[in-house]
């Protein structure tokens, strides 16, 4: 039985960066060798057990072939005689298949390798040498989940290349329609991770180049070509836009869903009639209409969606809200359920700041509208509404009357709390 670190933990250190989690394969021992030894088994399709005592995943070695289309149509082989080149022969790229002995590890700490030590078979720390990544076998092509996993990598290491043959082999995959069997989970969870990346944009101009974006995101990818007024927009291309808009808000340390509702704010912009370009009337409520049937396909979180949805449908109305009076402002809170929800409205404003700021030349300057409507907020939210209540009750109003008695009370509020537009 021999035990080697693989995979993350040893292209980070080589990079030196922030180390990965700690991922370990075990060449030569059978599940009944490992339970004896205290070893928790929890892999539901090939065998993987939790160390019992740090809880990091072993994961016997095996080789994969594949059965069926998509990512479950594989049969696994996980014995004794599986060697530790066929284990990494599996993995998708070059620098994701080192391994090092669980024997060289510096006793004091994990990541202090030495490159003499490592196992190498598929010449991973060149590629890490020439920022390259590059698949590690044709048996990448037998699971689609690579595909994203390549572009949410090249969002990550955005100072490396794809290498070209792994492009043209992602290509050939998404035409032999592989992404088409792709499950949603497995599409979400990789689209979460790629936009949470340092460099978003890279992903999905990656998926675009391969071809995948058509297939998983067709909404997103006919905004390329799509113009918008020079006057606003100096960039032009609402395709280009968008990725400006990502990487503004990987830039500003967005949560993942500002970063999400940034990537859909502009859908509807893909189906402006063409006589009607390059101004765009109406899109954000085709945007929203558009992000439903997308978060439904890859089973987007609630709370994800509906943080979009505000985004969409209103950050043209937040850009202008500079030119509202004090009521127009309230009807704007009350639209964006800022009220009950003001942490989440926080965030509606950073999306509709990194959408601002996501032009070209315009990247460092000020959004306004942002500490201005939370000012609003704040006056708003100042209100007693009880104390209303009671009084409107008091004087036989009920229902709609007591609301229209608290949002003329906060519509007071908001224009002391405001200078007039």
């Amino acid at each position: 039985m021999q035990t080697y670190l693989v995979g993350g933990a040893i292209r980070d250190a080589l990079l030196g960066r922030a180390g990965s989690d700690h991922d370990w394969v075990v060449v030569g021992a059978t599940p009944e060798q490992m339970a004896a030894r205290g070893f928790l088994p929890v892999g539901r399709d090939f065998p993987v057990f939790l160390h019992p005592e740090t809880r990091e995943e072993y994961a016997l070695a095996r080789t994969e072939r594949k059965s069926a289309p998509g990512y479950r149509g594989f049969v696994v082989h996980a014995a004794p005689d599986v060697t530790l080149e066929q284990d990494l022969a599996r993995r998708d790229l070059t620098i994701n298949a080192i391994a090092l002995p669980a024997d060289k590890l510096a006793a004091s700490d994990r990541l202090d390798i030495d490159p003499a030590d490592l196992l190498d078979p598929f010449h991973g720390q060149r590629d890490l040498q020439r920022k390259q990544l590059r698949h590690v076998t044709e048996a990448f092509r037998e699971d689609p989940v690579r595909i994203l996993r390549v572009a949410r990598f090249a969002a990550r290491f955005a100072d490396f290349d794809v290498a070209p043959e792994t492009l043209a082999l992602m290509r050939e995959m998404v035409e032999a329609g592989e992404a088409d069997a792709l499950v949603p989970e497995r599409v979400w969870q990789e689209l979460a991770r790629g936009l949470m990346e340092g460099r978003p944009s890279r992903m999905f101009e990656l998926l675009r180049a391969c071809g995948a974006l058509a297939v998983l995101l067709p909404e997103v990818d006919r905004l390329w070509g799509v113009p918008q007024p020079e006057a606003h927009h100096p960039e032009v291309d609402t395709g280009v836009h968008l990725m400006m808009v990502l990487d503004m808000a990987a830039r500003v340390a967005a949560p993942l869903g500002v970063r999400f509702a940034c990537l859909v704010h502009d859908l509807g912009k893909g189906t402006t009639p063409a006589d009607a370009l390059p101004r765009h009337i109406g899109h954000e409520q085709r945007s929203a209409l558009l992000l439903r049937a997308v978060c439904e396909r890859w089973r987007v979180p609630v709370e994800v969606r509906e943080l979009a949805d505000v985004v969409a449908r209103e950050h043209g109305n937040i850009h202008r809200s500079g030119d509202l009076n004090a009521a127009a402002i309230v009807r704007l809170l009350e639209r964006c359920d800022a009220f009950r929800k003001p942490e989440r409205f926080d965030e509606v404003l950073l999306a509709c700041e990194c959408d601002a700021r996501g032009r070209l030349g315009l990247e460092d300057t000020p959004y306004p509208p942002r500490p201005r409507l939370l000012a609003a907020l704040t006056a708003a939210r100042g209100v007693a509404t009880e104390p209303i209540a009671r009084e409107a009750q008091a004087n036989g109003a009920a229902g709609p009357k007591i609301g229209e008695a608290i949002a003329r009370a906060r519509v007071a509020a908001v224009a002391a709390a405001l200078p007039a537009p």
